[in-house]
């Protein structure tokens, strides 16, 4: 048998038992109990659309009518607003993205869910805790209470000492909580890059929104003038009898109907200019100071349309529904092994003196070396129903992927087809508008001449108005879904230069 170590001292052999027994429980934790998280499949289609739509979009003569190309598996830049050419429009997302409280909001999310994981890391460590703990105290005289050897009953003691605590684990329990929180973590980082993509999508169409409200202001502007010309040229003829009272009254009628107009389109576009502000993180009385025309932009000719199989991989909000699926399946991993026995060791060295000089002298010394195993035999179910609570989250984090995934697949067919029809519906409105304007320059030469009445002459204009107006509508919708399509691809986040942003996930 091996000496018996001296009274009060720690035995040279307990630190290597200790180490043994926690590498050895080390080994065990290898394996975690649960289920291991696979990325679904890629939906098996080949297209977007139930039918294939043309590789061409029609073309107009006309600002925004070029022809647009849908190129499969085209790449897409981080910065793909770019592609519009406008340097008003770069300038306005660079000052979003960095005075934006909805990204400032985004960003500490992401922040805090990585430390929230780096807390639940900190488990894989043994906890190592020091104490001191000095008293001043006096045992009663005559009793059983131990006294000093002086036998004086008044004494100071200080005792201190180190404790480590470990919890193995045995089952991966840890591991799965890690795994679910850096799955939290990862998910709240792709709800970043949503966020991004959304600000510059939403300030494009915005741009292009207060674009197409000045050009229907100044398209109602000249309405306007001619009206007032119109009834102009009219009251000089009723005074010479050559038109009635009638004439010049239908006439006032249009013209103030067409002044009606102009408020409303001012009003929405004040409140398209406090939009944008707010936007870029500003308060609408601070602006943007950019404005924007038509001629501030140019239509992307190459459009991306991702592979139906990339698609997943490139969309923001997919990937943030695929971990917030991979952290469900974790928990359940988690809640099967809390209803395993759990392991824990705790070592203790410590001294205890008069003293405080001679706490750690061999004979003051104390430790100790526990082991503990718990197991719970009866809690009501409350472990059993964590466990299927833990299942039904897994079943909703599915459901949740799969709709996520049917809207991202829609949202690029519903774009598609809306750029298809949006260069049809420029095309026809751009004839209909030129064919009207003619109509209206013949009409007003025949009054003139008194081949027709003043009442010809106003539909004639009224059939012009609403042909411009409709001209410059499908014109902003052409760049407003060019925009939406960017979005829809994802928005090129995937570009970035590695480590470019902080926490940015590892590649599975």
């Amino acid at each position: 048998m091996p000496a018996t170590p001296a009274r009060g001292r720690a035995p040279r052999f307990v630190p290597m038992r200790f180490i043994a027994l926690a590498a050895t429980c080390l080994l065990a934790s290898a394996c975690a109990v649960g289920p291991d998280f696979k990325t679904p499949a890629a939906p098996a289609v080949s297209g977007y659309t139930e039918q294939p739509l043309p590789m061409q979009t029609a073309a107009a003569q006309t600002t925004g009518g070029e022809a647009q190309r849908f190129v499969s598996g085209m790449n897409v830049s981080e910065q793909w607003w770019q592609a519009f050419r406008s340097d008003k429009l770069n300038k306005v997302i660079a000052d979003a993205f960095a005075a934006s409280p909805t990204l400032a909001a985004a960003q500490a999310a992401l922040r805090q869910a990585h430390q929230q994981m780096r807390a639940q890391e900190g488990a894989y460590f043994p906890l190592v805790q020091g104490t001191y703990q000095p008293s001043r105290q006096r045992n009663a005289v005559g009793t059983i209470s131990p006294t000093l050897a002086s036998g004086d009953p008044i004494y100071s003691l200080h005792t201190a000492q180190l404790t480590v605590t470990y919890t193995l684990d045995v089952f991966g329990v840890n591991r799965r909580q890690v795994e679910s929180l850096r799955a939290a973590r990862d998910a709240q980082y792709f709800q970043l890059q949503a966020a991004y993509l959304t600000l510059a999508s939403n300030i494009v169409v915005a741009a292009v929104q207060e674009a197409s409200l000045r050009a229907q202001i100044e398209a109602q502007q000249r309405v306007v003038e001619i009206n007032t010309q119109l009834l102009d040229n009219l009251r000089r003829q009723f005074q010479f009898g050559a038109v009635t009272g009638l004439d010049v009254a239908a006439a006032q009628t249009q013209l103030a109907q067409a002044e009606q107009a102009l408020p409303t389109l001012q009003k929405q576009l004040a409140q398209q200019r406090d939009l944008l502000a707010a936007l870029a993180g500003r308060l609408p009385s601070e602006g943007i100071g950019e404005t924007f025309t038509f001629a501030d932009f140019t239509l992307p000719q190459d459009l991306p349309v991702s592979l139906p199989s990339a698609l997943v991989r490139q969309r923001p909000d997919v990937r943030a529904a695929e971990e917030q699926l991979h952290a469900a399946t974790a928990q359940v991993g988690v809640a099967i092994g809390n209803m395993l026995p759990q392991l824990t060791l705790t070592g203790t060295k410590g001294g205890t003196a008069t003293v405080f000089s001679q706490m750690f002298r061999d004979g003051n010394i104390f430790w100790s070396l526990v082991g503990g195993v718990a197991q719970t035999f009866f809690d009501g179910g409350t472990l059993l129903a964590k466990k299927r609570a833990a299942d039904a989250g897994v079943d909703q984090a599915e459901a949740q992927y799969r709709g996520t995934v049917i809207t991202a697949f829609q949202n690029v067919a519903d774009t598609l087809h809306a750029l298809d029809a949006d260069a049809d519906v420029l095309k026809a409105a751009l004839k209909s508008e030129q064919a009207a304007h003619t109509t209206l320059d013949i009409t007003t030469r025949q009054m003139g001449l008194g081949y027709v009445n003043v009442l010809a002459v106003l539909n004639a204009e009224q059939a012009y108005q609403a042909t411009t107006q409709a001209t410059i509508t499908a014109r902003a919708s052409r760049f407003a879904d060019t925009a939406a399509l960017f979005q829809a691809v994802g928005g090129g986040w995937w570009n970035r230069p590695e480590g470019a942003v902080a926490m940015e996930p590892a590649a599975r």
